[in-house]
């Protein structure tokens, strides 16, 4: 790596700026530690030109959320002709709209929690009360609402009441103009990262979550607010379905270089896939840096050889 340069994406405008900041630094320390030359950019009016007029060997993307996420600044670097760490701009795009990701993962075979993905305007056109009615009718209680496109938590919460819906609803609104009504699963919660820093995609080990409650935005980026265990506390046929079920996503979806499956384990042990992260966090309580640990691998070198390979692809 001592000949590479790499430029580290991070910021930008979403929601999710200042995560994606912690994640950047994290990410542009561990690639020093491996030896590149690292540039730290914010996503903003100057980065094309600065690709353009001082090109990276490699751009390795730390953005969550928005632009970072939805294959915008893949589709940039795509036109550029710059190679960069992670999925091409077209899957990012269908594994951003969570209800597309999910329809695609059902219709695979595999497990995902019943939904319904419902506008704003239809919420007013139809009558508000008449729509929640009928979605606890179809779907019961509890639920998960949560904003369709969007990460770290924003906006989501589980409802136990019929009274509890407009509140959760207004939440969901404030993030994004279509909201994600699912069945809440009860279980344990686990993360599985895919990597390919090889010649085959391979699953990290499963990461268990204990938040003792919902594992909303407070819990994912406050230290001690929830609890981590690596290898998750399962059985050896759970935790290879597990792996199994985080490498058919990977696939099915088109994802490359890295990803994170996030899922329930239910009460009859099945895997339950609430969504798929083209672009994990990378902060000091994010999930794949915990699985890379426990891999034995240190973070800086997995992103090196991610940062080959990106190279390789040109």
């Amino acid at each position: 790596m001592s000949e590479r340069t790499v430029a580290v994406l991070a910021g930008g405008l979403s929601h999710e700026r200042e995560v994606s900041l912690r994640s950047g630094r994290r990410l542009a320390t561990a690639l020093s530690e491996a030896g590149a030359s690292v540039r730290e950019w914010d996503v903003d009016a100057a980065l094309v030109e600065r690709l353009r007029t001082d090109p990276p060997d490699a751009v390795a993307i730390a953005l969550h959320g928005g632009e970072g996420e939805n294959g915008s600044v893949q589709a940039v670097l795509e036109l550029l002709g710059v190679p960069f760490v992670g999925t091409p701009a077209q899957a990012c795009r269908r594994a951003w709209d969570k209800p597309t990701a999910k329809a695609e993962l059902a219709r695979a075979g595999l497990d995902t929690p019943d939904w319904v993905a419902l506008p704003h305007t239809t919420f007013r056109a139809l009558g508000a009360q008449a729509v929640l009615d009928a979605m606890v009718d179809r779907l019961g209680l509890p639920l998960m609402l949560k904003p369709d496109q969007g990460g770290s938590a924003l906006g989501s919460q589980v409802v136990t009441e019929r009274a509890e819906l407009p509140a959760a609803m207004v939440s969901c609104l404030a993030y994004a103009d279509t909201v994600l009504a699912e069945r809440f699963v009860a279980g344990t919660e686990v993360a599985v990262s895919v990597v390919h820093d090889g010649d085959e995609p391979r699953a990290l080990p499963p990461v268990e979550v204990d938040a003792g409650g919902v594992y909303d935005y407070t819990a994912r980026y406050t230290p001690g607010a929830a609890t981590f265990h690596c290898p998750a506390r399962l059985d050896d046929m759970t935790l290879a379905a597990l792996a199994e079920n985080a490498l058919a996503a990977h696939q099915l979806l088109g994802l490359r270089d890295v990803s994170r499956m996030d899922a329930v384990v239910d009460g009859d042990g099945r895997v339950q896939i609430l969504e798929v992260n083209v672009s994990p966090g990378l902060t000091e309580t994010s999930l794949l840096p915990t699985a890379v640990r426990a891999a034995g691998m240190k973070l800086g070198d997995l992103y090196a050889a991610l940062v080959e390979r990106a190279v390789a692809r040109r």
